[in-house]
């Protein structure tokens, strides 16, 4: 029995626009294959939505979200924005006032490295070879949402973290819900020694291990994580961190699955969930036609399971992005100069050789 869904697509901003189109047109090959009915609509959001309302996140685009059933997303951003930190104004404010509205308050970042691209990280494979992690990073809480003040000098400013603890109760269930269901080890990673924010969030975690006694619980500071995820990354399995923390050592991660094109993420609450790659607008190579579109792909195979639940599309998905690999086709961020029987090629070719391994 083929199931019905509403979907939102946001392209955004720089190859957002051009990686969408192929999570979207994956959607659509999985519903006429498994016969679902999905719906799209779209929306706007980021620079786009700046030169066209003056807002980063109009009304009707939020109204569109709170009636979907899930959100495919595509990046924001644009270069004037970081040239000129004086704009009141930011593509990023949109991002955030859409997670706070719809109670987006965990991530998930699935780090699974394809065999067929061991070549491509700068790490060596002997180290990375059966690395599979699955982050969990709060999202509505920390430095970004904290008060925020400069002083009227503008020589002096801060940013508030903060921290209740239900919101660091919430994520860590969720996080040892999906240990449970994986390898059972679960690595919370703060700054306790030096930050009364992560004292409460240790705290908080150790209570919520106490519910979860088959599940092994490490703490590590944020420092001392960043280092072993490069040097030794299959010992994680679950990572639970706070935003900021996860921000960054998420990103570095992408260094395990070779690139950034590589990776989707999720972003989930209690009803609608937000599906986006993580790799950011790239205006420098927007328009060129280069981008990697399987994040945006794997997005949408998130999308599958986590919110439709539906495994097997996710399943086939996934696999048909395998399949690919396989056979040698490589976007140039993940391709490899000294491999003879590599296909470099750019994004629409690239996901159309998707399409037919899923057909």
């Amino acid at each position: 029995m083929g199931v019905d869904k509403k979907i939102l697509v946001i392209p955004g901003d720089g190859i957002g626009q051009e990686v969408t189109a192929w999570g979207q047109k994956v959607l659509e090959t999985i519903a006429v294959n498994y016969k679902h009915n999905f719906v799209f609509e779209e929306g706007i959001m980021g620079h786009v939505a700046i030169e066209a309302t003056g807002n980063p996140l109009p009304d009707e685009t939020l109204d569109k979200a709170r009636k979907s059933d899930a959100i495919l997303f595509g990046a924001i951003g644009h270069a004037k924005y970081d040239n000129d930190p004086t704009l009141k104004v930011r593509p990023e404010q949109g991002l955030l006032k859409i997670r706070k509205e719809l109670g987006l308050y965990a991530n998930l970042r699935p780090i699974k490295l394809f065999d067929e691209l061991l070549e491509a990280s700068s790490i060596k494979p002997e180290i990375l070879r059966g690395a599979d992690i699955l982050f969990f990073r709060e999202l509505t809480g920390d430095v970004y949402f904290g008060e925020k003040k400069r002083s009227e000098d503008r020589n002096t400013a801060s940013d508030l973290m903060i921290y209740h603890r239900y919101e660091v109760e919430r994520i860590a269930r969720k996080a040892y819900e999906a240990a449970r269901s994986r390898r059972k080890k679960l690595c919370s990673v703060d700054k306790a020694n030096v930050l009364e924010a992560s004292r409460l969030w240790r705290e908080v975690v150790q209570e919520i291990a106490k519910e979860y006694p088959d599940v092994e619980t490490e703490h590590m500071f944020i420092d001392n994580a960043a280092m072993q995820l490069v040097k030794d990354p299959k010992r994680f399995d679950v990572v639970l961190t706070a935003n900021l923390f996860g921000d960054i050592l998420t990103d570095e991660a992408s260094q395990i699955a070779g690139s950034m094109g590589m990776l989707a993420s999720a972003s989930v609450g209690d009803s609608t969930g937000f599906y986006e790659p993580i790799h950011g607008s790239a205006h420098d190579i927007a328009g060129k036609g280069i981008a990697n579109p399987l994040a945006s792909i794997l997005s949408a195979a998130l999308m599958l399971d986590i919110s439709f639940g539906l495994k097997t599309e996710s399943l086939r998905v996934i696999k048909a992005v395998e399949a690919t690999l396989k056979q040698g086709f490589r976007t140039m961020d993940i391709a490899n100069k000294h491999t003879e029987n590599h296909f470099v090629m750019g994004t629409d070719a690239m996901g159309a050789k998707v399409l037919e391994n899923l057909s």
